[in-house]
């Protein structure tokens, strides 16, 4: 296995740190500015007028829709090949939606590329590589433990030339969102159906159909997420044309499976540029903060915490960089191991890291002042999301005792 970069990849680390530099780490501040502005006039979900020139200025330089593979809309990276850019992209909390490479819009565009038909990327998919909408990923449910998405309780029944869907949805990411325009909604359309993997289905939900309804933005540890944000949703005999189906019916879990390998990875690398940050900003504040008359970098426990948080983001790094190579080389489906592995060791190196930081910043490192705080609490959902690490540990086991089992 080789993993160093090539020379387009060098190139593109380049301009994208360079964009970084120029664009995003001098407009962090103004972004939060406007929408703290936004939040105090009343409706925090409102795009920012930052936002947008980032993106204009993105697309300026070229760095638009890098994560899609394989298509005339991409960069066609490979997932080893984009695993070091989503990483530089991670560094910032605004950054990602400036190249057009966030969650939820880059799972969903690879849905609608990989699953959709003409019609549907021609209505959804364009817009969304262009940036003039967001999307949402309705899959989630308040009253069933959907770790075990099985257990999802969201109908979507055929009736003539439409479908009917009916269920509640929570942590819709992108749903409080002005700009969200389309829903990847699942439910089952078999509950009955043997086969517990073929009762689900996936369908299109325009978020402003009759009988949807945001009932509320979502916070985490008390961050709201603005202007993109989490929603609860209600769906009340939503009525959408039967040609808005992903793939067909009983193939929800095979376009969840499809989704969410390339989703959970881009999370992982994402988070490795989270780690680096929260470690250079504990180095630096390490440097000149000087309790009891000397610098806390002359400390025998803050060395030891900064050798050990570099020792982690390059273990964690290694992890990434080998199941996106697998993911290239052998498929998601022979990767899911090593996909796994990273989506437990990721997110807990990161909440690892980004605690040593807040400790050496002392009390400013829990408030807003330092993106600590902030990037915690982004970075601990990570834990639940695309499945917890319960979920993942337990597959991870089961395919290592698979290797002992008697023929």
């Amino acid at each position: 296995m080789d993993f160093s970069y090539s020379q387009k990849v060098r190139d593109l680390q380049e301009r994208l740190n360079a964009f970084m530099d120029a664009y995003i780490y001098p407009n962090e501040e103004r972004y939060h500015d406007e929408v703290r502005a936004n939040r105090a006039a009343g409706d925090a979900f409102q795009p920012v007028k930052v936002m947008e020139e980032l993106k204009a200025a993105a697309r300026t330089h070229g760095l638009w829709n890098l994560f899609l593979p394989e298509s005339e809309h991409g960069a066609g990276l490979t997932n080893l090949e984009y695993a070091p850019l989503c990483e530089i992209m991670g560094r910032s909390h605004i950054a990602p939606e400036a190249f057009n490479c966030s969650a939820p819009d880059t799972g969903n565009m690879e849905v609608l590329a990989r699953y959709g038909t003409p019609e549907q990327q021609q209505q959804w998919l364009v817009p969304l590589l262009e940036g003039k909408i967001r999307s949402g990923f309705a899959m989630t449910e308040p009253g069933v433990a959907s770790s075990d998405a099985t257990t999802i309780e969201a109908s979507i029944v055929r009736e003539g030339d439409e479908y009917v869907i009916n269920g509640r949805k929570w942590w819709t990411s992108g749903a409080p969102d002005s700009r969200c325009e389309i829903l990847i909604f699942m439910g089952k359309t078999d509950p009955d159906n043997p086969n517990r993997h073929r009762q689900q289905s996936m369908i299109l939900v325009p978020l402003r159909t009759p009988g949807v309804k945001v009932e509320r933005a979502l916070r985490v540890f008390g961050y709201d997420h603005a202007p993109h944000g989490h929603g609860e949703l209600t769906f009340d005999n939503v009525r959408v044309p039967a040609s808005n189906i992903l793939l067909g019916e009983g193939r929800g879990f095979e376009i969840a499976q499809g989704r969410l390998g390339p989703g959970r990875i881009h999370h992982c690398m994402r988070l490795i540029g989270v780690a680096e940050r929260a470690l250079e900003a504990m180095c630096k504040r390490a440097l000149v903060r000087k309790p009891f008359g000397k610098p806390l970098s002359d400390q025998g426990v803050t060395r030891e915490r900064i050798a050990n948080a570099r020792i982690l983001i390059d273990q964690a790094r290694w992890l990434v960089l080998n199941a996106a190579f697998m993911m290239d080389t052998a498929g998601n489906k022979a990767a899911r191991k090593e996909i796994a592995m990273i989506k437990v060791a990721a997110p807990n190196m990161a909440l690892q890291v980004i605690d040593w930081a807040m400790q050496v910043h002392g009390g400013g490192g829990v408030s807003e002042d330092f993106g600590l705080a902030a990037a915690y609490a982004q970075s601990r959902t990570l834990r639940f999301a695309d499945g917890p690490d319960e979920v993942h540990r337990n597959q991870i086991a089961k395919m290592e005792l698979a290797r002992y089992l008697k023929p």
